[in-house]
């Protein structure tokens, strides 16, 4: 591909992923619950996601979409439902006294928090609407296929992986503020109330 076409991949993809979303959200609330470290779990599922959604589309996804509203409308439902979910828990999420991770459950297992962050990647309003809709006009049908596809996959990888580890560490510095079980609560609440507002973007959005 040629250089201009990759600088506005890059910029789009940059200023795409550093606007926050379920995504950013939730390796945040991950963060915070769970500590940075124990984030990059979720960091996995959302990435893989990531990946399965951009090499779909690269590999006509995005056009059948666009021809089957039908198929489009179910894939949005889900992640409408799924979002909503997310909402709920969040703002259903027990609280501790006097300490960040006093009376709370257990952690999640690794394997638990890289099928959440799984799930919340593929219900991403932004990420359905990039796949389908903006990331196959990157690529030049007169150029080989693999080489772009590397190049766009590899660049959006680095890019997403930094803005994942900004929120992770924006996360661990919030821990110590949500120490009070109020200031917690009031946190699930709006996180909830986020992520329940993604779930109407996503129910309203169109590729």
């Amino acid at each position: 591909m040629t250089l201009q076409t990759w600088w506005l991949y890059v910029t789009a993809v940059f200023l795409i992923s550093a606007t926050p979303g379920p995504n950013m959200l939730h390796v945040m609330v991950q963060s915070i619950h769970h500590g940075a470290r124990r984030s990059v779990a979720s960091m996995a599922g959302l990435m893989t996601a990531n990946l399965v959604c951009l090499t779909a589309s690269a590999a006509g996804l995005g056009a059948l979409l666009k021809a089957s509203p039908m198929l489009f409308d179910v894939l949005r439902y889900a992640g409408v439902a799924y979002l909503v979910w997310l909402g709920v828990k969040a703002w259903r999420a027990p609280v501790g006294g006097g300490d960040a991770t006093a009376g709370k459950p257990a952690p999640p297992s690794l394997r638990a928090m890289y099928a959440t962050g799984l799930g919340t990647g593929f219900s991403n309003p932004k990420l359905i609407v990039f796949a389908a809709a903006l990331f196959p006009q990157f690529i030049d049908t007169a150029r080989p296929f693999a080489p772009q596809l590397a190049i766009l996959i590899a660049s959006f990888i680095v890019i997403e992986t930094f803005w994942f580890v900004t929120y992770a560490l924006g996360g661990r510095s919030l821990a110590a503020w949500l120490a009070p079980a109020n200031r917690q609560r009031l946190f699930n609440r709006v996180t909830g109330a986020i992520f329940v507002a993604f779930g109407a973007a996503l129910f309203g959005s169109r590729v």
